[in-house]
């Protein structure tokens, strides 16, 4: 059964999603990403940016499928293309079709009102399925 954790008031997604995904590569873990094709393209540039000093392996779908399944973290606009991993990081609007394969979805919320509009229908459809929901609020940290 698949554990869903909600990651709240979230003030930038891309950056929280390179720290994330940096953890889950140090841990070993393989991680499927989802989201629009916008947001793919930007967190592909930020991933290669956002540290001097760690190199997080990634690659895009579209990449040969050798590649995509010997990476460890792989973006996609849906699961159907992601090799088997873990995790799914959910930065889409809706929740994807087949992430019930994954051990993990995390979803990011920002503060924004249309956000936590469309996370509380995510997690209506999560709860309607009987599955495991996580609560983490950043703002609560601070």
């Amino acid at each position: 059964m698949t554990d869903v954790a909600f990651h709240f008031n979230v003030p930038d997604k891309l950056g929280y999603a390179c720290r994330l995904l940096r953890k889950a590569h140090a841990a070993g873990g393989s991680v499927g990403v989802v989201a629009a094709p916008v947001v793919l393209q930007e967190l592909d540039a930020r991933l290669w940016s956002f540290s001097a000093l760690d190199f997080v392996p990634h690659c895009l779908a579209d990449a040969p499928a050798a590649i995509r399944v010997a990476t460890p973290i792989v973006l996609a606009e849906g699961c159907a293309v992601l090799p088997r991993a873990a995790v799914l990081l959910n930065l889409g609007d809706q929740v994807p079709d087949g992430f019930e394969r994954f051990a993990r979805v995390i979803e990011l919320v920002t503060g924004e009102d249309a956000d936590r509009a469309q996370a509380r229908q995510r997690w209506r459809h999560y709860a309607g399925r009987g599955l495991a929901i996580q609560r983490h609020d950043l703002a609560a940290k601070e």
